[in-house]
């Protein structure tokens, strides 16, 4: 396969900071082959990049052709990606591994090991996914279920570390609190292969209140105490556009939504959040220099600190370009608990399919 050059043949929008412990990046699309992938990471300056590894709106799509995946592996080592520790590929909307129902727990299985095989057949170290959904049945039983099905994917697999996100708490979907992650991963045998990517909208819609330092810290700290600091494997980097405790996966951009810009301010800062991918997944239509920018302005908050006059400016000036998306939603009981499931916002997972082609 010839090199893909001709789309950027005048250059990069955006250069790629170099020597950076803080991994920002973006969830890039994947049109035309998965090497794309990586020019398009590259053109926004990422650090780190996610993306679909097939069609999110299919069950069944063609192999990764070898001359594909060896371009790939190519550009990824011209441009300074690591495949086993700055991509992560996210898993389809479709899969739900706790399905009550037998032929339809096969079905996703199914996609969710081709996927993983793709990961493997890439060099790719990470993949992540939704945890799913307890339908109508038990939550615990779903639980196990999920379980059951990651311990058969692993053992069916050599490398790839499966990583679970955390959901924003509305409905019957698993893993909006911190005990649900517990629970997965205690069932988990080689607990080696799996990890935790922390969704801050799907955090802050769940009723965890991180809109500050102390309040960043404190969850760390529950999350370390509860599900383990040795799982803390990725960050999805998302405001959102409801409040605390609305139990909606609705993300925005950063600054724009309740959250605020300083949980960005202190993400960019934290050791916790060193070295791992932090993927932005706020809206951005067609238009790849809307994560470009924000990329940068993660970077420029690097190293500055909470009272920084120049810091607290652009917040307020985030905060009113984004007050007229606000959307107002009362915190259901289920959020004040943080004791139940979750489930995704439709309407927000079909627009991020109709987003990243």
């Amino acid at each position: 396969m010839p090199p893909k050059k001709d789309r950027f043949a005048n250059g990069f929008l955006y250069p790629k900071t170099t020597g950076l412990k803080y991994k920002f990046g973006a969830h890039v699309g994947a049109s035309g082959g998965v090497s794309n992938a990586v020019l398009n990471a590259r053109n926004i300056g990422a650090n780190s990049f996610a993306l679909f590894l097939k069609s999110p709106r299919k069950w069944d799509s063609p192999p990764i052709s070898k001359s594909e995946a060896s371009e790939f592996k190519r550009l990824c080592e011209v441009h300074g990606y690591d495949p086993k520790t700055d991509v992560l590929p996210h898993g389809s909307y479709f899969i739900n591994l706790a399905n009550p129902d037998e032929e339809k727990e096969a079905k996703a299985y199914n996609g969710f090991l081709d996927d993983l095989h793709r990961c493997e057949e890439l060099g790719i170290g990470l993949f992540n996914f939704h945890p799913g959904s307890s339908l109508d049945g038990d939550h615990n039983e779903a639980i196990h279920r999920l379980a059951k099905n990651i311990n058969r994917a692993i053992s069916e697999t050599s490398t790839v570390k499966i990583v679970i996100e955390n959901m924003a708490g509305h409905g019957n979907l698993l893993g909006s609190t911190l005990e649900d992650l517990r629970d997965v991963i205690e069932l988990i045998d080689e607990k080696d292969r799996v990890g935790v990517c922390l969704d801050t909208c799907h955090t802050f819609a769940a009723g965890y209140d991180i809109r500050t330092e102390d309040g960043f810290d404190a969850f760390i700290k529950s999350f370390d105490e509860i599900v383990g600091a040795q799982y803390l494997s990725a960050f999805h980097i998302n405001d959102s556009k409801v409040d605390l405790g609305a139990n909606r996966d609705l993300h925005q951009r950063l600054g724009w939504g309740y959250l605020g810009l300083e949980v960005f301010r202190v993400i960019a800062n934290h050791p916790r959040t060193q070295d791992i991918p932090l993927i932005l997944e706020t809206p951005s239509g067609e238009d790849p220099s809307i994560w470009g920018d924000e990329i940068k302005l993660l970077e420029w908050m690097t190293g500055r600190e909470p009272e920084d006059p120049e810091v607290l400016t652009k917040a307020d000036t985030e905060t009113k370009k984004g007050m007229k998306e606000r959307i107002v939603a009362k915190p259901s009981s289920k959020a004040k608990s943080k004791k139940r499931a979750s489930k995704d916002d439709t309407t927000q997972s079909k627009l991020k399919m109709t987003k990243r082609k």
